[in-house]
């Protein structure tokens, strides 16, 4: 009996393909970024970040409203995306309740359109959804408590602490985002396998004119102390200056 091609083999061969792209660009994006970090954008924002917390700390705690208001930008834009992602994925689980027999998928769609395939492709949309709204929840918890530490009225907050929680949120976000695109990707799924594969390879592509970094790192003066009370250190050295501007006034007096 001689094999007969059928084009429910499009959504095996050309789906998988498709995911696989997307793996393993990420491996090497995770890869490159761990071992070049000033190549990628990712390890450009997360440096300048760092830095941003030194300065920050340089400031008086009644001084840093503008460190709270960026913080709560973020927290703004992580709140925004956890609950588009939450009413999408309330939509899906909608379309998930309703019959999958549709005039569209089933007449026009060049591949498998069969009740379980059309299944299997919202309930990925919906996975993929529901680990953005994950991911962003987790960027508002940590940007809340780097808010809160940056706050601290002491001042004696570890300065590794603060940048912790800010790279954790940004870091969540960056993957909250990640998991839309690939959402976003398994929507032309309901269209079929190919536009699924040419969405993934363009997808890709810009994702890699966005993710590269072509600048130099930008060299900050670190003025921290080992506990990260810059306010500290910042007062020491007003009174250090202080005391020898005095001091030399009073030498030429006498």
């Amino acid at each position: 009996m001689a094999w007969k091609w059928k084009e429910e083999y499009l959504d095996m061969i050309l789906v998988p393909l498709g995911f696989l792209i997307m793996c393993i660009y990420h491996l090497f994006l995770l890869y490159r970024y761990r071992k070049q970090p000033n190549l990628t954008t990712i390890g450009y924002e997360n440096h300048n970040k760092k830095a941003w917390v030194e300065k920050m700390l340089l400031v008086d705690v009644k001084d840093r409203g503008v460190a709270q208001s960026v913080l709560s930008g973020h927290l703004s834009a992580s709140t925004t995306m956890s609950s588009i992602s939450l009413v999408l994925c309330s939509f899906i689980g909608a379309l998930l309740g309703e019959s999958s027999d549709n005039f569209l998928t089933s007449r026009f769609i060049l591949g498998n359109s069969s009740e379980s395939i059309s299944t299997i492709k919202h309930i990925a949309i919906l996975s993929f959804f529901l680990l953005a709204f994950a991911c962003f929840v987790q960027t508002t918890r940590h940007f809340v408590h780097g808010c809160f530490l940056i706050s601290m009225p002491t001042g004696d907050v570890p300065v590794d602490c603060i940048q912790k929680a800010v790279l954790r949120g940004n870091n969540f976000w960056i993957v909250g985002l990640r998991a839309l695109y690939v959402a976003a990707i398994l929507l032309l799924w309901i269209f079929g396998p190919i536009p699924m594969l040419v969405g993934s390879v363009a997808t890709v592509i810009v994702l890699y004119l966005l993710d590269i970094n072509k600048d130099p790192m930008i060299q900050y003066k670190h003025n921290m102390d080992g506990n990260g009370n810059g306010g500290i250190v910042l007062k020491n050295n007003e009174q250090e200056l202080t005391s020898v501007v005095e001091s030399f006034e009073h030498n030429e007096r006498q």
